[in-house]
């Protein structure tokens, strides 16, 4: 029996066809030259600069560690024993991540005692690391987040997620003023404990603009510390990247919050993960968040290491040198039961031969004119 939904309005709103690419630079220069048609991106030129302009942030673009939360979650991957979550966290801190994802404690008691005692031994070992752990946007679920933030002594941003897409709304009888109570309960509770809420819009890149722009304004409304952009699915390419957060910049500005912080979280079901990520951050983002590794839902969410070896190399952030980013890896890789690829750029064993020949070609070089000389 029907129960009088209409299927048509599930389908996605697809935003890598929202704008045109950037007009080609004339005499086939690298300069960024033209207008992106992205929600009212400005025309930009940069004689010297290629496009993206990753330098040109105010401050380095954070990484967001979701190892621990959305990592784990892989039917692939282990939930590993908490000495091994101790060994990833200080392994995170030495490669120079910014912030991690405790886990979602209201999941179960497990999952609630390791947030907390993984909160603690951060604060005690006093690493660098900020805390955040995510939630459902219903108040029980935030709370729980609040008990692990007490328990440690130190403030957890609460990541309350919520679908954002179409097809999600159809299949769960969601309508826009449910999503809106939702999320004013997740704040509210946020609010109640003390602590900053940033609302995670899950499958943003196939949401239409009129629902994005209901969830936008319930947030400013409610008093979020920041916004995070999903890419559900790894639905997006670059353009459509450019577009989506552009569209949020322009809505965000409307509604008096230009200032409010944007998280990107992407997946790679298309193998476009890190490329999507660094087109973030090339387009203004905050924060990026990626997996030891690339692990995750289905194939993956963006890689981590790579994330951080390539901001480095293009001067969103300060370099790593890849020995620690490799350790990281290792130590992930026991933590996961996850094989490090062979080709594995940094880590895999053809990365590590590759330099050495590297090296041994440079000692030869010397001897390479005469040899090759007709």
């Amino acid at each position: 029996m029907s129960d009088g939904r209409d299927p048509s309005t599930a389908a996605p709103f697809d935003w890598n066809r929202a704008a045109a690419a950037p007009a080609p630079a004339p005499g086939g220069r690298s300069p960024l030259v033209g207008r992106l048609l992205a929600e009212g991106w400005a025309a930009v030129r940069a004689e010297d600069d290629a496009w993206p302009p990753f330098r040109r942030a105010a401050r380095p673009v954070e990484v967001l560690d979701e190892t621990l939360r959305d990592g784990i979650q892989g039917v692939s991957t282990v939930n590993p024993p908490f000495a091994r979550k101790v060994e990833l966290v200080h392994a995170m801190a030495a490669a120079g991540v910014d912030a991690m994802n405790l886990g979602l404690p209201a999941a179960g008691p497990r999952q609630f005692e390791d947030a907390c005692l993984l909160a603690r031994e951060i604060v005690a070992a006093r690493l660098p690391l900020g805390l955040t752990a995510a939630a459902r946007t219903i108040a029980a679920d935030v709370e729980e987040v609040a008990r692990v933030a007490e328990r440690a002594g130190a403030p957890v941003v609460v990541y309350t997620f919520i679908g954002s897409s179409p097809i999600r709304h159809f299949v769960e009888g969601w309508g826009p003023d449910f999503l809106v109570r939702s999320v004013d309960e997740a704040a509210r509770a946020a609010a109640a404990a003390g602590l900053p809420f940033c609302l995670v819009a899950e499958d943003a890149t196939r949401a239409p603009p009129d629902m994005l722009r209901a969830l936008f304004r319930a947030a400013v409304d409610a008093g979020a510390a920041r916004l995070c952009l999903c890419d559900t699915t790894g639905h997006v390419t670059p353009p459509g990247v450019a577009s989506l957060i552009a569209f949020a910049r322009r809505e965000l500005a409307a509604l008096g919050a230009p200032r409010l912080e944007l998280d990107w979280h992407g997946h790679n079901d298309r193998g476009l993960g890190l490329s999507a990520a660094l087109w973030a951050v090339a387009s203004g983002v905050e924060r990026v968040h990626a997996t030891a590794l690339g692990v995750g839902e289905r194939v993956g969410n963006s890689c981590l290491e790579l994330l951080i070896d390539n901001l480095g190399r293009l001067g969103s952030r300060a370099a790593v040198p890849r020995e620690r980013l490799a350790a990281y890896c290792e130590v992930a890789s026991r933590a996961l039961s996850w094989p490090i690829p062979k080709d594995h750029p940094i880590a895999g064993a053809l990365a590590a031969g590759a330099g050495a020949l590297t090296r041994g070609t440079e000692a030869l070089a010397p001897m390479a004119g005469p040899l090759t000389r007709t």
